[in-house]
């Protein structure tokens, strides 16, 4: 009888367990509603996407890519010489034209297009076709930003049709979206998705990163092509997929059209992007140390260059930066997107915080394009040098008593191209100037420039000299 009571009160228990969340369960459902049931009107976003599909054009590139340095040598012309050895230069690499596809967007009447700095990066030859006709325009490029994969280029043509900008920070998740491209080359190509997510970084493609991601089909060929709205209005320039494959996976990356607007307009007015300089390495606050910060969210200063703008207003390591302008910083990311959207010489105040106390300081930004980057790059006359540090010492097998820039790559038909200059090479010297860094490296570049200059270069063991023009 015990045993029977016990399992009845269990029951209750449970029972009692059972019911003690209430959860709220939505209304049933009473009607399924047919879009213009048996009628002649259908939902269409023809209207819109027609309009702003006329102003997203192909665009073709042409890259000369150089073999090796034996396939010109005259004597491989010798019938002779060709008679005994032809099967063996069959392997050996030649020049070829190497050819690319991408999209762009035409930003106004007269012919701007902007599209991603990597669907036009290198190109010797850029061809620009209109939708819905056959006639192909050569563009010249107006500017590039690598950091933000951003480039405008221009096409001698009047009256273009051309897409408004939309203000991407008005945009919402879960917003309708529409990626118009030329991907593969099959013609203009229209998929719809939403707005997935906003303000995504940290993704390894762009040293600015603050995209929009959306499951619109972005593939190949849609790189530099526009994101819009159901308006048709521009919210962003598609530039990646993430995908192991290289196919569409529902995950597209676009830079907002806040960010390529302003890097555009740059572009075209000086044909290089100015961007301010702090001279503070960051990262996000750890969980390990987030009480040392009363839990605030911001950067944390993990080092100061000497003499930068940073050292000279007295911000130091572990210091927390929680606002730039009363804005307040997230993290690593958004306070490097901040700094980078202002212009040199510009000042900001930064709030930070050390020791559990909130201090300001006003700060006069440096320029990022010739201050020195303890992990920076600098392209100059088509020669794109980095710092010598361990990892490329040990890649290239530098000796240790050779210091210099260590040239990262060279494009095809530049200065650096026709001085001779070779991936690998390191640059010790530039007339009496000895390099430590890609700071000396640009400095004495740009002190020379316009003048033929001499170089000192480390390549493969050996010492000789350039001349570059």
């Amino acid at each position: 009888m015990k045993s029977i009571i016990a399992f009845f009160s269990l029951c209750f228990i449970m029972f009692s367990f059972a019911f003690a969340i209430e959860l709220s369960n939505a209304p049933s459902v009473s009607e399924r509603i047919t879009p213009a049931p048996q009628t002649s009107t259908i939902q269409s976003y023809h209207s819109a996407i027609k309009e702003a599909a006329k102003g997203v054009v192909n665009i073709s590139t042409q890259k000369q890519v150089k073999g090796g340095s034996l396939p010109n040598h005259p004597i491989l012309n010798d019938p002779f010489f060709r008679q005994f050895f032809g099967d063996m230069l069959r392997g050996v690499p030649k020049d070829r034209i190497e050819r690319s596809l991408g999209s762009g967007v035409i930003i106004s009447s007269d012919g701007y297009i902007i599209t991603n700095n990597h669907v036009i990066d290198g190109a010797d030859k850029i061809l620009v076709a209109l939708p819905n006709n056959s006639r192909e325009y050569q563009a010249k490029v107006i500017g590039k930003d690598p950091k933000s994969d951003i480039a405008v280029i221009k096409i001698d043509a009047k009256n273009l049709p051309f897409l408004h900008f939309a203000n991407s920070n008005d945009v919402l998740v879960g917003d309708v979206v529409f990626a118009i491209g030329n991907p593969f080359g099959l013609g203009e190509t229209v998929t719809q998705g939403i707005v997935s997510a906003l303000n995504k970084s940290g993704i390894g493609i762009n040293d600015y990163e603050n995209f929009i991601q959306t499951d619109a089909s972005i593939n190949q060929g849609n790189s530099g092509g526009a994101l819009v709205d159901s308006r048709g209005a521009l919210v962003g320039i598609n530039t990646a997929i993430l995908s192991r494959s290289g196919d569409n996976t529902g995950i597209g990356f676009a830079i907002p059209s806040d960010m390529a607007k302003r890097v555009a307009l740059a572009l075209i007015d000086k044909g290089v992007v100015e961007r301010g300089f702090l001279g503070v390495a960051i990262e996000d606050v750890k969980s390990e140390i987030s009480s040392a910060y009363n839990g605030a969210k911001g950067a944390v200063v993990i080092s100061v260059e000497p003499d930068s703008p940073a050292a000279k207003a007295g911000l130091k390591v572990w210091d927390l930066i929680t606002q730039v302008d009363n804005q307040a910083i997230k993290g690593a990311n958004d306070l490097r997107n901040t700094i980078g959207t202002y212009p040199p010489d510009e000042d900001i105040k930064i709030t930070y915080m050390r020791d559990k106390k909130t201090m300001t300081t006003t700060i006069r930004l440096a320029n990022a394009n010739t201050a020195s980057n303890a992990n920076g790059k600098h392209e100059i006359d088509g020669a794109t040098a980095s710092n010598l540090d361990e990892k490329t010492r040990n890649s290239y097998r530098i000796p240790a008593n050779v210091n210099g820039v260590m040239i990262l790559s060279v494009r095809a038909n530049s200065k650096a191209d026709d001085a001779g200059l070779q991936e690998g090479d390191v640059i010790i010297q530039i007339e009496n100037h000895l390099l430590r860094n890609v700071s000396d490296f640009s400095k004495t570049m740009a002190q020379l420039k316009g003048k033929p200059k001499r170089l000192i270069v480390y390549r493969q063991g050996q010492i000789g000299s350039l001349v570059m023009r």
